[in-house]
């Protein structure tokens, strides 16, 4: 009796053994493909090259909060999310940073996202951006914050016609339109209800200066 259960013991502790060996040291289960999700511009092979993940290294021990910070060096990848798939699949699923704003950076336009982060330079000002020009271009300055969240208040219909953007103070952002006309913005409070009245107005008032900066006093030139 004391033979068979010390043989089942060793049989057990093998078959354990033998499994741990294929989970965490063998190739078997290792990472034999790697899903990528979300990415709309930056090339799937870039993402994979960047997570750094050596093709058939056990899935098990791949440190999943590494690749994440590896894949969230990609300037144009806002957040990253990791995840096993058994038995050999890696899927990382990316959310890339929308521009919102091109920013005059010498010869060439730094484009950024609503949080003010530089995705790439551009040799030309995109036509779909508008133009920031602010004293101090830099992510956290008041002035070009408020900006960047105007920008995303502007309504849909008239957002295409922005052509420029100014901000001196964090309550003096101006918008020129492509046909000419400017909107007086203000501060960045209130988004919704001026996104109205601005529709409204432009619509239905010929005038060359919008002033909705206070929606209770709208005035127009």
């Amino acid at each position: 009796m004391k033979a068979r259960t010390a043989f089942l013991v060793l049989l057990t502790a093998g078959v354990v053994g033998t499994a741990a060996w294929l989970v965490f040291f063998s190739p078997v289960l290792g990472v034999r493909s790697i899903e990528i999700v979300g990415n709309l511009t930056v090339p799937s092979e870039r993402i994979k090259q960047q997570a750094g993940v050596a093709d058939l290294h056990p899935l098990a021990t791949v440190n999943l909060a590494d690749v994440q910070s590896r894949v969230l060096g990609i300037r144009q990848v806002a957040s990253a999310k990791v995840d096993r798939i058994w038995p050999g699949t890696l899927k990382i699923e990316v959310v890339e940073r929308e521009p919102v704003a091109a920013i005059p950076a010498g010869d060439t336009f730094a484009i950024v996202d609503k949080q003010g982060v530089v995705i790439e330079l551009k040799p030309a000002l995109p036509p779909m951006l508008p133009l920031l020009k602010v004293d101090r271009p830099a992510a956290g300055d008041p002035a070009m914050m408020a900006a960047l969240q105007v920008i995303q208040a502007v309504p849909d219909e008239v957002l295409p016609k922005v052509r420029q953007v100014r901000a001196g103070t964090a309550e003096g952002v101006t918008l020129e339109l492509s046909d000419g006309r400017s909107v007086v913005w203000g501060g960045p409070d209130r988004p919704e209800e001026k996104a109205r009245i601005l529709a409204s107005l432009l619509r239905r008032e010929k005038a060359t200066v919008y002033d909705v900066s206070s929606p209770d006093v709208v005035t127009v030139k």
